[in-house]
């Protein structure tokens, strides 16, 4: 009985025995035959750190790869191809990036097959060091690359294979004369040996210990001497990268004139696989871009160096996007852009090339404004084009958009929001600091008189709880910046009083490679300092939250249900970490992606609170049990079965929890990703609890 080498089901894809493996690396015949592998549907395992930019770009990628054929599995182990769309803002990210590297390292010594890829602005940053670093990786590609991931991904997919089939080729030659002949024959007489009685896993143990274990063996001398020539040449091709290699380099430079984007990224958003499960995870929702690029420069931000200068989407394509996603049942969108409200596209200046409009590359200004200074005939500015789909695409219930820049906010914006009823009442406006020092160490160019200004002039516009439309604001502050005092850090508690955002996004700093504080500035606040201010900040921002939300207690509001609650995913997980993002968890709790570095509960990490209270809500969130509202006593169970808790989220995007009971639960699946009404009866820190009324 030939003996079996036993590769694991998600290994080489088959068993085979000895005979097979000597064929097909050319030991049987003296000839060098192909590395042969049979390969159904490649399957993809997708990670997504960061952003929303980064979450649109891993639901572009997937719908891509679909379509040419890919399957997408939610764990690790089971794929063939591992992607991870990375984020370089905060270390922490980073940091995980590496250490799933460092696993897949060890996982291709067992199957030298897998394709690894880094996608988004970590493989822009660090460009091809990051695979002298980790030749683990095979990929490389830049977020305004990402139109090249197939391509990329299939000379992957064949250099590894080629890589599997050369290796041993340089051990057995094209001749079959001399030792290779001699090595041929050898390898034919050993067919019957057998390796130990037991066989082995390649899924489990490392080539140098297969070898180890076939030495003690009864395999013949000659059949484990081809055997030792051929794992160290399989090893040395498990840890040889593929190359493949997409980035845009420095296109970071900005101008006062006009250019069409000089890249073909508009592919992608133009070729979206549509559908009302755009995100399997966030159904009835879905992201559109409008633009991508920064020219701010912020000294602690590396966007504008992985991302490149502002460009902004023909406003056709992205009406039409909008209207496609409509029609397939989508009623939520959300606009994005890293300054969204910097939106501007000149027609009298449109590029057209193989009879498609391109993007524009968006000038550059100095100084704020109320209304922007290029407006007039034939320029759609940000204003125009939130009016424009509100009018041209009725089917969308609620539109909203992130991030904002504050200096550059104008009222016309302002204006529209009022008075297209569709649009919600939330504005994501980072402040980053309440120092006018520290605002200009970091380039933001504007004073926290400038910011608390423009708070009031949107207040004035748009805070209306009379009529049921309260103004919700957003901030993000960060800790610590390089030269900050104790002065420094209470003028930004100052400022969290008087902004009184519904939430804050609260980080330390951490240098970034990349950007101008990591070259130029010293990060010399202590840890322990940054550590002490941080608490001080999410402690404050808590108690503001909890005020806030208790003057929506006693109304009636619109929301849109996203799903099971994080505390309901996570009783249907028996008491441990959900698998994956619960905050917009379908009702069985499946996703098409992990987001933020959501981990399925893989690979030994985290604990409940680690692995569902990251990104989006890292800075702030309190733990589960005091976040999330319990399941009334009533929906706990009993003869009548068991209710439901879902969540939602206001016009304002305060998330809201309410209680399915038992004998409402069967439709808690249809009323996912639509628009319901809630009364809201009590207030948390980061949260609401609401009674379900229609």
């Amino acid at each position: 009985m030939c003996p079996v080498i036993a590769t694991g089901p998600r290994s080489f894809r088959a068993a085979f025995d000895y005979r097979g493996m000597t064929s097909s690396i050319g030991l049987e015949s003296g000839t060098h035959r192909p590395y042969h592998r049979p390969m159904p549907a490649r399957s993809v395992y997708l990670e997504t750190f960061g952003c929303q930019m980064n979450e649109l770009d891993s639901e572009l990628v997937t719908g891509q790869l679909r379509a040419l054929g890919y399957r997408f599995v939610s764990e690790p182990d089971t794929a063939d191809v591992i992607l991870y769309n990375t984020c370089s803002v905060r270390e922490h990210a980073e940091q995980k990036v590496w250490s799933r590297l460092g696993i897949d390292r060890l996982r291709k010594l067992r199957e030298p097959h897998v394709v690894v890829g880094v996608l988004g602005c970590m493989a822009e940053r660090d460009g091809e060091d990051l695979i002298r670093r980790m030749p683990v990786v095979d990929i490389l590609c830049g977020p305004g690359e990402l139109d090249k991931l197939p391509t990329l991904l299939d000379n992957a997919v064949r250099t590894r294979d080629s890589l599997l089939a050369d290796e041993p080729g340089a051990i057995v030659k094209e001749s079959g004369t001399g030792r290779n002949s001699e090595r041929a024959e050898q390898a034919e007489d050993s067919r019957g040996d057998s390796i130990g009685s037991t066989p082995l896993s390649i899924s489990s143990i490392s080539l140098p210990s297969l070898l180890s274990n076939a030495s003690s063996s009864s395999l013949s001398p000659s059949a484990y001497s081809a055997l030792s020539e051929f794992l160290p040449a399989l090893q040395r091709a498990a840890g040889t990268s593929a190359r493949q290699v997409a980035l845009q380099g420095n296109t970071s430079r900005r101008s006062g004139t006009l250019a069409a984007a000089q890249d073909t990224l508009e592919l992608l958003d133009l070729s979206r696989a549509v559908s009302a499960h755009d995100g399997a995870d966030r159904r009835g929702s879905a992201y559109v871009r409008i633009t991508r690029g920064c020219n701010k420069f912020c000294t602690y931000c590396v966007v504008p160096f992985t991302r490149g200068a502002e460009v902004h989407r023909p406003p056709q394509h992205i009406v039409d996007e909008c209207k496609r996603l409509a029609d397939a049942g989508v009623i939520e969108v959300t606009l994005l852009g890293q300054t969204v409200n910097h939106y501007r596209f000149e027609q009298d200046a449109a590029v057209t090339l193989d009879g498609i409009v391109q993007p524009q590359k968006g000038r550059s200004y100095g100084g704020g404004h109320r209304a922007d200074p290029f407006r007039g005939h034939g320029v759609t500015t940000f204003a125009d084009l939130l009016a424009q789909i509100h009018d041209e695409v009725p089917a969308i219930r609620r539109l909203r958009f992130v991030t904002s820049y504050p200096r550059d906010f104008g009222d016309d914006v302002l204006q529209v929001i009022r008075d297209h009823p569709r649009i919600c009442r939330y504005l994501h406006v980072p402040a980053q600091s309440g120092s006018n020092s520290q605002l200009k160490a970091m380039n933001r160019g504007y004073t926290v008189e400038e910011y608390l200004e423009f708070l009031d002039r949107a207040r004035a516009f748009l805070h209306q709880p009379e009529i049921g439309r309260p103004l919700a604001v957003a901030g993000d502050i960060i800790v610590g910046f390089p030269g900050e005092t104790d002065e420094d850090h209470e003028a930004t508690a100052q400022l969290l009083e008087k902004a009184r955002y519904k939430n804050c996004f609260i980080f330390k700093y951490s240098a970034r490679p990349g950007t101008v504080a990591y070259d130029k500035l010293p990060d010399d606040v202590p840890e322990a300092v940054k550590r002490r201010r941080n608490n001080v900040l999410l402690a404050l921002q808590q108690r503001i939250s909890a005020e806030v939300g208790a003057e929506y207690v006693g109304t009636t509001l619109d929301v849109f249900i996203e799903g099971l609650s994080r505390h309901e995913v996570k009783r249907a997980a028996g008491g441990t970490a959900s698998g994956g993002p619960a905050r917009r968890a379908g009702m069985n709790g499946s996703i098409a992606l992990t987001i933020g570095g959501r981990t399925l509960g893989r690979r030994g990490e985290g604990s409940a609170t680690d692995t569902l209270h990251e990104a989006p809500t890292a800075c702030a969130m309190p733990p589960l049990s005091e976040d999330e509202a319990p399941l009334a006593d009533e929906v706990r169970g009993g003869s009548g079965g068991r209710g439901v808790q879902l969540s939602a989220r206001t016009d304002g995007d305060l998330i809201v929890h309410f209680d399915l009971p038992p004998e409402q639960a069967r439709k808690a699946e249809s009323l996912v990703g639509t628009i319901a009404r809630c009364r809201i009866t009590e207030s948390r820190q980061l949260s609401l609890v609401g009674k379900f009324t229609a």
